[in-house]
């Protein structure tokens, strides 16, 4: 069992690394030209290089983060581990990696609230410009909007679903979504989505095009969302197609509101 479980550690470094060079391409020329013929010979240099650059690639995120190691003492580590002998006991070889992942952990997390925290910085300064620009109209919860295009359809309501194409991006530029470029529109209801889209798209005609700008509040607030950092303002460009009908069903009339 021990053994299986070391393979599939190995499989998973492999598979990491063979991931991220397909992403980035390696043009490093290889130092020392090495016998590369028999199955054994390239399946031994295929781990070993794997190994390398997955290791690298660990390695150089955690460079950001403060703490930098010594290439050649891993290189002796490993050394040591392929020849079953150990300058230090099993003890403190966890003692050391208990210390190694901690303080990794305390520089993330110091870093994440530090980025937060430049991000809401940031993203007020934006919104208080962007507030003063000629067309633009702030509501009162701090969603910002512009019409682009002014239709002449009826408005949804948060209870609707609506169809839609839609360019989101950061506030620099960087784009994170785009309906455009999947080629085909969006359809949701209105209520089960951020807060400021669900109230941007009700001030929409159909056949309106706004751009939104949302405070991070009414987006995806502290936690971020996939390459959205925490904090962030995002800007929206919306195009509402229309309010989806189901037309196999009988229009219901409203139930009455509660007294």
């Amino acid at each position: 069992m021990k053994k299986m479980i070391k393979m599939s550690l190995l499989a998973v470094a492999v598979t990491v690394s063979l991931a991220a060079c397909q992403k980035e391409e390696v043009k490093a020329p290889v130092a020392d030209k090495v016998e590369l013929k028999t199955f054994e010979q390239q399946s031994a240099y295929a781990i070993g290089l794997s190994m390398g650059r997955y290791i690298n690639s660990t390695l150089s995120r955690q460079q950001d983060l403060g703490v930098k190691l010594d290439n050649e003492l891993i290189l002796d580590g490993v050394k040591d581990g392929l020849a079953k002998k150990a300058q230090m006991s099993d003890a403190d070889i966890e003692k050391a990696l208990k210390a190694y992942d901690q303080k990794i952990n305390e520089a993330a997390t110091k870093k994440a609230e530090s980025d937060a925290k430049a991000s809401l910085d940031n993203g007020k300064k934006y919104l208080d410009d962007n507030a003063k620009k000629q067309g633009v109209t702030v509501t009162k919860s701090g969603l910002q909007y512009e019409v682009l295009t002014m239709g002449t359809g009826e408005k949804p309501k948060a209870t609707d679903e609506v169809r839609v194409h839609y360019l989101g991006t950061l506030t620099n530029g960087t784009k994170f979504d785009s309906s455009y470029d999947r080629k085909e529109p969006a359809e949701f209801p209105l209520d089960r989505v951020i807060p400021g889209w669900t109230e941007g798209v009700q001030l929409m005609p159909v056949g309106s095009k706004f751009k939104f700008t949302l405070p991070a509040n009414l987006a995806y607030g502290e936690q971020g969302a996939g390459s959205i950092p925490p904090n962030s303002v995002l800007v929206f460009e919306v195009e509402l197609l229309e309010i989806v009908k189901d037309q196999a069903k009988p229009a219901e009339a409203a139930p009455e509101a509660k007294k």
